[in-house]
């Protein structure tokens, strides 16, 4: 029903930067929050920053004022802008998206993951 395509991630140095972009398709017809969350080995999975469409953005407190999360509703497009990246932001970064489609009033769907690796 909706499939969600990360990219870019990657290798960078502490102190660097990188872009993630989420691309959400399929049966949409309305987009509720879309996010991102990460999972580090031998962690939990936790929410990184999201974007609804009642309360706005929120970020974890681990990332706040580093990260920027924005999206492009008309593409259905969230972005996520990594900035001052530390060793510990290493971890597989996923896509989330809590939508109305065709089939239902409102289904929870993750992209595959991508990898963040912050080491010098």
């Amino acid at each position: 029903q909706v499939q969600l395509v990360e990219s870019g991630g990657g290798l960078v140095q502490p102190g660097g930067s990188l872009r993630l972009s989420c691309a959400a398709s399929g049966s949409i017809l309305t987009i509720y929050v879309m996010g991102w969350y990460r999972q580090a080995p031998g962690n939990e999975r936790e929410l990184v920053a999201d974007i609804t469409s009642r309360r706005g953005i929120a970020y974890s407190d681990s990332v706040k004022g580093r990260f920027n999360i924005s999206m492009d509703a008309a593409k259905n497009t969230v972005y996520l802008q990594l900035n001052s990246l530390k060793p510990e932001d290493t971890a597989v970064y996923y896509c989330n998206t809590a939508a109305r489609t065709v089939v239902s009033e409102r289904g929870n769907y993750w992209g595959q993951g991508i990898q963040v690796t912050v080491s010098s």
